[in-house]
C-alpha cells in the first residue's frame, strides 16, 4: 500500500480486493509498531497497534458466515491476534507482534491466492433460488 489511496479508488475496488488491502495496512501497522517498540516510542506504538487491532475487528465483523467453517475459523483466528496483541501492547513484546504478523501473512497469502482464481460460476438452480429469495424478502 505504497501508494496514496483516495476515496474514490477505494470505492472501485472490490470487497475482496479492500480485505486484502486491510491485511496488508494490518501488517504495515505491525511491522511499524516493532520499529516504534524498539525505538521506545511507546506512544506511537500503542497507536499502530491499536491500528491493527481495530482492523482485525473490521475482518473480523465482515465475516459472511454462511460461506461455511472457514468464517469461524477466521474469526477464531482474528480474536486469537487481537488478544495477542493486547498482550504485546501491555508488555511492549515485539516478539508477540511477530508471531501475530506470521498468521496474519499466512491468511494475507492464502486470501490474495484465492482472488487470483477465477471465480467458479455459480449452479444455475442455485441462481434461481437466490433470485427467488432476493424478491421474497422484498418489502413492498
Amino acid at each position: 500500500m505504497s501508494d496514496y489511496l483516495t476515496k474514490e479508488m477505494i470505492y472501485q475496488k472490490s470487497p475482496q480486493e479492500l480485505t486484502s488491502l486491510l491485511y496488508e495496512t494490518c501488517l504495515m501497522s505491525l511491522e511499524e509498531a516493532i520499529e516504534n517498540i524498539n525505538s521506545k516510542d511507546y506512544v506511537i506504538a500503542n497507536q499502530k497497534i491499536q491500528k491493527a487491532n481495530d482492523i482485525l475487528e473490521r475482518l473480523g465483523v465482515g465475516l459472511n458466515y454462511e460461506a461455511g467453517i472457514i468464517a469461524d475459523q477466521l474469526d477464531m483466528m482474528y480474536n486469537y491476534m487481537a488478544a495477542k496483541l493486547i498482550e504485546a501492547n501491555l508488555k511492549k513484546d515485539p516478539a508477540i507482534i511477530k508471531e501475530v504478523i506470521k498468521i496474519l501473512e499466512d491468511i494475507a497469502q492464502a486470501w490474495n491466492q484465492a482472488l487470483k482464481k477465477p471465480a467458479k460460476p455459480m449452479n444455475p438452480s442455485r441462481m434461481r433460488a437466490m433470485a427467488y429469495e432476493k424478491n421474497v424478502l422484498v418489502e413492498n
